[in-house]
């Protein structure tokens, strides 16, 4: 990995840059591939199956018989495995519930909140070299927590045209409504749009390759609402000499595997630390199945010396990462000056992994620095606040003439109107 020793503050904005594509050609096949879905629905989608995911498929949902199959193919102990994350998945979301209190702003004047569930909500999950079942646990629970009335996904198949059991056992587990064989763009499309098999939906959740982030980006222009604008996957973690370089290093490179553009990166303030980390991130990488992916990205990977502990929580909160850890002593002390990031991870034990599959928390969060503007997914996301207002006449004299007076100041008259026909009547 590439070590950089004590940069200056002027150059931060270089060294933490993301990797970047370039995008033009990359939206212009994304948008060939939406039109078509667009004009031809479920014949353009299996079309498209048929190219990318190399399958003909007859029909592109999920039969209750494959459901069944799937089933009797997840062994027990992912079983109960996928049990146990649900499970506290469902407990960290369901105490995220709103409760609106009714405000008397003046006298006669009442306000108050309500919160509605989206009633479509729509959820990509890969299936390719990763099946990400978990990620069906972190979107389908807090939706069907939220209420939402329909909850459909798509992801795609394999060469026989069946989808991973896990995937499909998870679904069932968290309360999936309907599934469809659909990868990629065309997926998106299928959601957005609506085809004779898809329903459309209100808006679209989860992650994907640079295509499918594509695709929800320009859906997202005129048709349906997204969960976030994202990027490849990153970690940044902040270590002290008290930190273990094993842990240090498999925590890295658990998020350098999940695709050859994701992004590492090591904040210290001990030099023999960052030492210790390089030749055990080598040591580990060769054991790797997905070596070949994990060295890809760790050649946009840093691991990065700094002066103090006020350089490296500066440091941090410019890079606002997906995911933070923070391998120091003191974790507690250092975590209430996080104000950027999309899930914090505290102590030596406190690996993303847990935040990833079990620990409760949601692992669909924002990267590329949104982490500055965006949360991560939680029970709000799958929401809607609708406000409520209630006058009185006495509210009507309490606030009216304000009202009057604002609105004749901007110039709106016939806001002014609405106002005085009812103070005249009272």
């Amino acid at each position: 990995m590439n070590i950089l020793k004590y940069p200056n503050r002027a150059e931060w904005g270089a060294l933490l840059e993301r990797p970047h594509r370039d995008a033009s050609e990359l939206r212009e096949t994304v948008k060939t591939v939406l039109d078509k879905i667009q004009q031809e629905g479920d014949a353009a989608v299996k079309e498209f199956e048929q190219k990318f995911d190399k399958v003909t498929l007859e029909s592109l949902a999920v039969s209750e018989e494959e459901m069944i199959e799937a089933e009797e193919l997840v062994s027990e102990d992912l079983k109960q495995a996928l049990m146990l994350a649900h499970d506290n998945i469902y407990k960290f979301h369901t105490a995220q519930k709103f409760v609106g209190e009714k405000v008397k702003t003046a006298p006669g004047v009442v306000c108050w909140q309500k919160s509605v569930p989206i009633e479509k909500v729509g959820l990509y999950i890969p299936g390719g070299t990763a099946p990400l079942f978990s990620t069906v646990l972190m979107l389908a629970t807090p939706a069907k927590i939220a209420g939402c009335r329909e909850i459909v996904l798509c992801t795609p198949p394999n060469r026989e045209g069946k989808v991973n059991p896990a995937i499909l056992m998870a679904a069932k587990l968290a309360g999936v409504s309907r599934i469809f064989k659909a990868g990629g763009v065309q997926a998106i499309g299928a959601m957005a749009y609506g085809t004779e098999s898809v329903p459309k939906v209100s808006k679209i959740f989860g992650p994907g390759n640079q295509f499918v982030m594509a695709a929800k980006q320009q859906v997202s222009l005129h048709e349906v609402a997204i969960d976030m604008p994202a990027g490849p996957s990153e970690v940044a973690i902040v270590a002290d000499e008290t930190a273990n370089p094993v842990f240090v290093a498999a925590d890295l490179l658990s998020q350098a595997e999940h695709g050859v553009d994701s992004q590492v990166i090591l904040i210290t303030t001990s030099e023999s630390m960052a030492i210790k980390v390089d030749v055990e991130v080598a040591r580990q990488l060769a054991l790797l199945p997905r070596q070949e992916i994990a060295e890809k990205s760790l050649q946009y990977s840093k691991l990065i010396i700094v002066k103090d502990v006020e350089e490296a929580v500066d440091m941090m909160n410019e890079y606002a990462p997906e995911h933070l850890i923070l391998a120091v002593k003191d974790y507690t002390g250092m975590a209430e000056r996080v104000v950027n990031a999309g899930s914090v991870f505290l102590g030596s034990y406190s690996c993303e992994s847990a935040g990833d599959y079990a620990s409760g928390t949601n692992h669909t969060l924002p990267t590329s620095g949104y982490a500055k503007a965006y949360s991560g997914v939680n029970l709000d996301s799958f929401c809607r606040k609708i406000t409520f207002q209630e006058l009185t006449a006495e509210g009507i004299r309490s606030i009216g003439h304000a009202v009057e007076l604002m609105a004749e100041a901007e110039q709106l008259d016939a806001h002014k109107n609405a106002m005085t026909v009812r103070l005249q009547s009272l």
